[in-house]
């Protein structure tokens, strides 16, 4: 029977299935859970209704299906909670887990490092928090933050603009005051917790293969300064109207120069040499979790 894994992210919400120990994307929906809570200053319960929707609709059969959440869910007032878990639950007779930011650390540090034997850092960014760890065959350290891009984006609305204005060593600092960052180095970060390829590819940013281990979810690689002279590009020479014109999915880009800020933040913290962008989220390592838990 497949394995299907709902991850709900603070904007991001996507849907594997599992064949032969593979996972396949079949759907990713932008719902901005964490945009509007701050907004609204509580869940809003179109987009509750929107997720509902999307599993209850799912085509595939719901049989075996693992749901979960991450920073937005976490940081629920206990009532609130408690009334979307019931609520979820009677709508799509599927059990939500709140996913603690210890263990969707390990989950996607689980999934992103699958084949790599190099020291690494894994950054795991979402819109509500964000996640650093550096592996080394296990993880030697770990430094969460209850802070994201869409909290960051209070500050610098200008980078949703078609062409940002603020300063990018301004937003730098902004940002680096906020993170905890991992006191150890690593040459290779690994961007994992969002769609960090599709990023790339999308806004024509400079890459090449990845050489430097072999993963079919981590097929490209850039260095620290075409990274750093792309963000650079990316804030005050492309148009993000354009892109957000033909593509199918334009609000997901509202915290993507942002998202770059955060890159580079870490990045220079730990010396990296080298950034390998994916779209991996803690699926893989859900996948692994399930079949011990079934053992």
């Amino acid at each position: 029977m497949k394995q299907i894994i709902i991850e709900v992210g603070s904007t991001v919400t996507k849907v594997d299935v599992e064949k032969n120990n593979e996972l396949r994307r079949i759907n990713e929906k932008t719902i901005q859970f964490k945009k509007h809570y701050k907004e609204e200053n509580k869940l809003n319960w179109s987009d509750v209704e929107e997720l509902i929707s999307l599993v209850n609709n799912l085509k595939e059969e719901k049989t075996n299906l693992y749901i979960c959440g991450t920073s937005i869910f976490r940081d629920l007032k206990d009532n609130e909670k408690s009334e979307f878990l019931t609520y979820f639950k009677t709508k799509t007779g599927h059990n939500f887990e709140i996913i603690s930011a210890k263990e969707e650390n390990e989950l996607t540090v689980l999934s992103a490092t699958r084949f790599i034997n190099n020291k690494a850092c894994v950054f795991i960014g979402g819109g509500g928090s964000t996640e650093l760890a550096i592996f080394d065959k296990e993880i030697k350290e770990s430094a969460n933050s209850n802070i994201g891009v869409i909290d960051a984006m209070e500050n610098f609305k200008d980078l949703n603009e078609d062409i940002a204005f603020s300063k990018i060593e301004t937003v730098k600092e902004f940002v680096k005051s906020r993170l905890n960052l991992p006191k150890e180095k690593a040459d290779i970060l690994i961007l994992a917790g969002g769609d960090h390829e599709k990023f790339i590819r999308e806004a024509k940013i400079k890459h090449e293969p990845n050489d430097l281990y072999e993963d079919p979810n981590a097929p490209i690689k850039m260095d620290l300064l075409t990274r750093t002279e792309e963000t650079e590009k990316f804030f005050y020479k492309i148009s993000l109207d354009e892109i957000k014109g033909r593509v199918e999915d334009p609000a997901w880009w509202y915290a993507t120069r942002m998202m770059c800020i955060f890159v580079l933040v870490v990045a220079e913290s730990i010396d990296a040499k080298y950034i390998i962008p994916t779209n991996l989220g803690m699926s893989y390592g859900i996948l692994e979790k399930l079949k011990r838990n079934n053992k």
